[in-house]
């Protein structure tokens, strides 16, 4: 067990024939006191801060197993959101793909639908100009006829047995 400066302040000695100074021992042993329990103190001290670091060591560590799992949650929440977010853009690609592909054909429908009404309208206006040429036609020939004349000249006489 280590001394104390009690025991070093107690502590007697056998005196001998020819022994030291008394006076002089007790100095020294009171310098040796005071030089004891400022090294008793200092040890306090620093045993003391050293417990009071230690604690904030375990504090600091704490905080740091916190915050590396903290990291390692908010990458893998990351990793997670880019996960979804891609999934996402493929079914967001894929219907676009799907509403593109309806569109596309749609309107190869609707063309398709134009083009054969088209082709009805140029049919039936060729059909409506060949008959309105057969008309006119057969219009001109009744005028090229005899009988054309025959009413003209009647009429022309009508008109001047009237006046």
């Amino acid at each position: 067990m280590p001394l104390t400066p009690l025991d070093i302040h107690n502590k007697e000695f056998t005196r001998g024939f020819r022994g030291y100074d008394e006076d002089e021992v007790n100095e020294f042993l009171d310098q040796i006191i005071k030089d004891y329990e400022a090294v008793l103190r200092e040890k306090k001290d620093l045993f003391d801060r050293v417990t009071d670091l230690d604690e904030k060591l375990e504090h600091f560590k704490n905080i740091e197993e916190t915050l590396n799992k903290s990291i390692l949650i908010a990458q893998e929440s990351a990793e997670e959101v880019r996960r979804n977010a891609q999934k996402e853009a493929q079914l967001i690609v894929k219907e676009a793909e799907k509403n593109a592909d309806r569109i596309i054909n749609d309107a190869l429908s609707k063309s398709r639908k134009v083009m054969m009404e088209m082709e009805e309208l140029k049919k039936q206006a060729s059909v409506y100009k060949m008959r309105f040429k057969m008309l006119i036609e057969a219009q001109l020939e009744m005028l090229k006829t005899e009988d054309w004349d025959v009413v003209a000249s009647d009429h022309e006489e009508d008109v001047y047995e009237e006046r």
